[in-house]
């Protein structure tokens, strides 16, 4: 449905999940589950999925990163295997070890850094920013001028958000070029043409040889070459 590319990036981000899942006995997104069941027992309380939508931000990251790019991070996500305690999630909460990580990041695919983090901590501010609006009462009559509440809203966001949301908080945003995705290069459409042409010759050939095979096992039946005979027989009469 999103691509060959995004399907594969989205099943190896479904890895990476198991792999966290194993280590530390708990599924990734447990804070926003329990925010959901938390908001469900306020009156009145709007829940809201201020996200990105995920196949925007997949097929954004996807067309930032090179050819090499996408295998180099293909094969650190297959074979992802490093151990994580719970210390390490602990030490993670912590900000100086939490941009050192980032930093990382940047340095290896800054590129897929703009894309994950820094266009979503602009697009988790802006819909922040329109939750938190005032809140317009209602009037008896258009005479009656206008009275606004503040509205109370709770942000439930990943810790490496948090410092994006603070810097964008005062900026005026527009999330119009961040939802538009880039159409595809020239040199991913000729990888896309390769694949397809390999995956169907493949598929071809395989067809190919075992109905060879078969018709020379159909051949090889004593049945089939009393027949065979028969039908020389009946030719030269």
């Amino acid at each position: 449905q999103n691509g060959v590319m995004s399907g594969l990036m989205q099943m190896l981000l479904l890895k990476v999940s198991a792999h966290i899942t194993e280590q530390l006995g708990m599924a990734p997104g447990g804070e926003f589950r329990e925010a959901f069941k938390e908001a469900s027992k306020v009156p009145f309380c709007k829940f809201h999925l201020g996200d990105r939508p995920i196949p925007v931000t997949f097929k954004r990251a996807i067309a930032a990163l090179s050819f090499w790019q996408k295998v180099k991070l293909a094969w650190g996500l297959c074979f992802l295997s490093d151990p994580i305690s719970k210390d390490d999630v602990e030490k993670c909460k912590q900000k100086d070890l939490l941009e050192q990580m980032m930093a990382e990041m940047i340095g290896e695919f800054p590129d897929l850094h703009r894309t994950i983090v820094s266009e979503r901590d602009i697009y988790l501010t802006y819909m922040l920013k329109q939750a938190a609006k005032q809140i317009e009462l209602p009037r008896a009559s258009e005479s009656e001028p206008k009275e606004y509440i503040p509205a109370v809203v709770v942000g439930v966001v990943g810790m490496g958000h948090v410092p994006g949301i603070e810097k964008n908080w005062n900026s005026d945003l527009n999330i119009q070029e961040i939802m538009s995705v880039p159409p595809p290069s020239a040199s991913s459409k000729i990888f896309k043409f390769v694949i397809k042409a390999t995956v169907f010759g493949l598929m071809g050939y395989g067809c190919y040889r075992i109905g060879q095979r078969t018709v020379q096992f159909i051949l090889s039946m004593p049945a089939a070459q009393s027949y065979l005979q028969k039908l020389t027989e009946i030719r030269s009469q």
